[in-house]
């Protein structure tokens, strides 16, 4: 049965008298500290290996997301380019069908006045800054800079 951490350290507590702090049995204290550095070091790589999957993961997704925006993009010029060449002109075979439907869209003009009901706006807390500004002396209330430790595993 493998134990976890918890288990092993209580296993190690067992070992030394709490009285006297003597080991009682060095044996199995060795071996416990040899099984917790085992586990120690599978959490450890079983970490490094997920941020790895995680980061590759995220690449692929960035490299399809472009991959995305260039077929819409490609898709988009080449329809305008049936668009601007067919005048209109239906078109069917076994393969396609071309047709059109009246749409609309929104076109505003660079300098329309917008009421402020349509427009939206989105706020964003600038971390860097505040962090600077802080660090540079500056006291914010309710923003605090807090001293914490991160583990690294390499």
């Amino acid at each position: 049965m493998t134990m976890n951490i918890y288990d092993i350290e209580k296993a190690i507590e067992a070992c030394v008298d709490k009285e006297t702090g003597e080991i009682i049995d060095t044996e199995a204290l060795d071996k416990l500290k040899m099984e917790r550095d085992q586990k120690i070091e599978n959490v450890a790589c079983w970490a490094k290996n997920l941020e790895a999957e995680a980061k590759a993961i995220k690449e692929e997704r960035m490299a399809l997301a472009k991959r995305q925006l260039a077929a819409e993009s490609k898709a988009k010029g080449l329809k305008r380019y049936l668009m601007e060449h067919m005048n209109g002109e239906k078109f069917h075979t076994a393969r396609c069908s071309i047709s059109y439907r009246k749409a609309q869209h929104l076109e505003i003009a660079e300098n329309a006045s917008i009421p402020d009901e349509f427009l939206k706006r989105t706020v964003t807390v600038d971390k860097a800054g505040l962090t600077k500004a802080i660090k540079d002396g500056g006291i914010i209330e309710g923003v605090s800079l807090v001293e914490g430790q991160s583990i690294q595993i390499r």
